[in-house]
C-alpha cells in the first residue's frame, strides 16, 4: 500500500510559479469530510463537541473552517485564546487547558468565557485568586498514574506526565470546587498520543465514565461533560491501518451505555480535542530537490530544513515521501534527505528507499497538517516558509505568507546596527 497526495504534479508546477518551495499545504476538502465524519461517529451524544487543539495548526483560515464545521477550540496559552477570540470563537466554544499557567492567562480565558480545565489541585485557589472567584464551569484534569495498557499493549507511561492530577487530589479538588460555588463539571485526561487502533478512546472513555460515577456516589458532584481530549493518531506509514473513526464511536457508545446510563448520567456529554487527527494528513511540506551530494552515503538536499518540520529531527519520526512525477517508479536508490541546518539531525528521512531523484524534482512530505508549520523555529536564522490552501474549488490562497529577513529582525527595537533591514 503506497500513500496518496491530495495535490497533483500539475497542480503543483501552477502553484511554484507564484508561491516558491518550500510551503505547507492544505486541503480543504480533506479537513471539512474528516470533520463530517468525526460529527457523525459521535451523533449518538447530543452534546458532543469537538474541541480542536489549536496548537496542532494555529492559523485562523484553517480555524475558520473548522468553526464553519461545529468545532470549537482547545488552547493552552493567551495567544491560542487570541486566535480563537479573532476568528469569532466565544464562550463555551472555547475550552482553556494550560499547565504551569501565568495568571494573566486564566484572567483572559475567563474573560471571553472560556471552559477552564484545571491542571493542578493547587490552581484552584490561584484561580480564585486571580478572579476573585471561581468559574461556575469548570474542568479538571486527571491522571491516574502508572502505565496505560490495552490488553497487555502498554500504549504510553501517564505516570512520568507532568500533566494533571491523581486520583485523590481530583476527587478533593471537585469537592472543594463545588464548595467553593462552581454549578458544571467536567473531567479531561490524556493518557497516551498517536495512538492507531479503535481501542484507545473506548479504554480511556471507560476509565474516566467510572470516576464520573464514583464522583457522584462520594462527593455528589455530577460531572456535566467528559473530555476525552486528543491520542487518536494518524498512519504516518503506508503499511499502516488508519483509525475508525467511526469504530472509534461505536465503542465509546457502547461504554457510555454499559457505565453512564446504568447510574442515570445518561445526558452527560462527550467532548474531544484533535488535532493531529483532524488535521495531520490534510497538510503536506512541499519542498525542492536543490542539491545531491555523493560521500560516506546518497544524499538529497532540500529548500526545506528542520525549521519547517521538526518532528523527524525531534522525535526520529517517519513522514512519508513522494517524488511528484515518479509516483510509479521504482524506488531503487538509498538516501538521506536533508535539510541546510547546522545540525547532523536535519533529516527528514534516513536511508529511505526512493526513486532516482534529480535536483529539481518535487518532493511532498505528508501528514504535515498538524504539528508541522506550528513547531517551527528560526535557528540558523532560517525564515518560516509559507502557508496555502487548496480550496475545494482548486484555487489555492496564500494563509501566511513566507517569513522574510525583516521579520527576522523585527523584534530588535531600536537597533541601529540592523537599521537597514528593518
Amino acid at each position: 500500500m503506497d500513500k496518496k497526495t491530495f495535490v497533483t504534479k500539475g497542480q503543483l508546477e501552477e502553484i511554484i510559479k507564484q508561491y516558491p518551495t518550500p510551503f505547507h499545504l492544505y486541503d480543504e476538502k480533506g479537513i471539512r469530510e474528516n470533520a463530517a465524519r468525526l460529527r457523525e461517529a459521535f451523533s449518538w451524544n447530543k452534546g458532543f463537541k469537538e474541541y480542536f487543539a489549536v496548537k496542532a495548526t494555529p492559523n485562523p483560515y484553517i480555524l475558520q473552517i473548522l468553526r464553519e464545521c461545529g468545532c470549537g477550540t482547545d488552547c493552552s496559552s493567551a495567544t491560542e485564546l487570541m486566535l480563537s477570540d479573532g476568528v469569532g470563537f466565544s464562550g463555551r466554544e472555547i475550552m482553556f487547558s494550560s499547565n504551569n499557567t501565568p495568571a494573566g492567562e486564566f484572567k483572559l480565558a475567563d474573560s471571553l468565557g472560556a471552559i477552564i480545565n484545571l491542571d493542578d489541585i493547587t490552581h484552584i485557589g490561584y484561580v480564585e485568586q486571580e478572579l476573585g472567584r471561581i468559574p461556575e464551569v469548570i474542568s479538571c484534569r486527571y491522571n491516574p498514574g502508572g502505565l496505560f495498557a490495552i490488553s497487555n499493549e502498554i500504549m504510553d507511561n501517564p505516570g512520568d506526565a507532568k500533566y494533571g492530577m491523581t486520583t485523590e487530589q481530583l476527587f478533593r479538588a471537585f469537592s472543594i470546587l463545588k464548595e467553593k460555588g462552581a454549578q458544571e463539571f467536567g473531567i479531561h485526561a490524556f493518557l497516551a498520543s498517536n495512538t492507531v487502533t479503535n481501542d484507545y478512546y473506548p479504554a480511556l472513555a471507560k476509565i474516566l465514565f467510572e470516576v464520573a460515577v464514583r464522583l457522584k456516589e462520594e462527593t455528589g458532584v455530577s460531572v456535566s461533560f467528559i473530555n476525552l481530549s486528543g491520542g487518536i493518531g494518524i498512519a504516518y506509514r503506508p503499511d499502516q491501518e488508519p483509525n475508525d473513526i467511526a469504530a472509534i464511536g461505536e465503542g465509546v457508545k457502547k461504554a457510555y451505555e454499559e457505565v453512564l446510563v446504568p447510574a442515570g448520567m445518561g445526558e452527560v456529554a462527550i467532548y474531544t480535542e484533535l488535532g493531529r487527527f483532524m488535521l495531520g494528513p490534510y497538510g503536506c511540506l512541499v519542498s525542492t530537490a536543490i542539491h545531491e551530494k555523493h560521500t560516506h552515503k546518497e544524499y538529497i538536499g532540500l529548500d526545506a530544513c528542520a525549521v519547517d518540520l521538526m518532528r523527524p529531527a525531534m522525535y526520529g519520526a517517519y513522514h512519508h515521501i513522494t517524488v511528484m512525477g515518479k509516483e510509479d517508479a521504482p524506488c531503487a536508490c538509498k538516501y538521506d534527505v536533508t535539510g541546510s541546518l547546522c545540525e547532523n539531525n536535519d533529516k527528514f528521512a534516513v536511508d529511505r528507499m526512493l526513486p532516482k531523484i534529480l535536483v529539481g524534482d518535487l518532493l511532498v512530505i505528508h501528514d504535515t497538517g498538524a504539528h508541522g508549520f506550528s513547531m517551527g523555529y528560526n535557528y540558523n536564522g532560517k525564515l518560516k516558509s509559507a502557508e496555502l490552501l487548496l480550496k475545494e474549488d482548486g484555487t489555492v490562497q496564500m494563509i501566511r505568507r513566507a517569513e522574510t529577513p525583516q521579520d527576522y529582525f523585527a523584534t530588535l527595537d531600536g537597533c541601529e546596527m540592523m537599521k537597514k533591514y528593518l
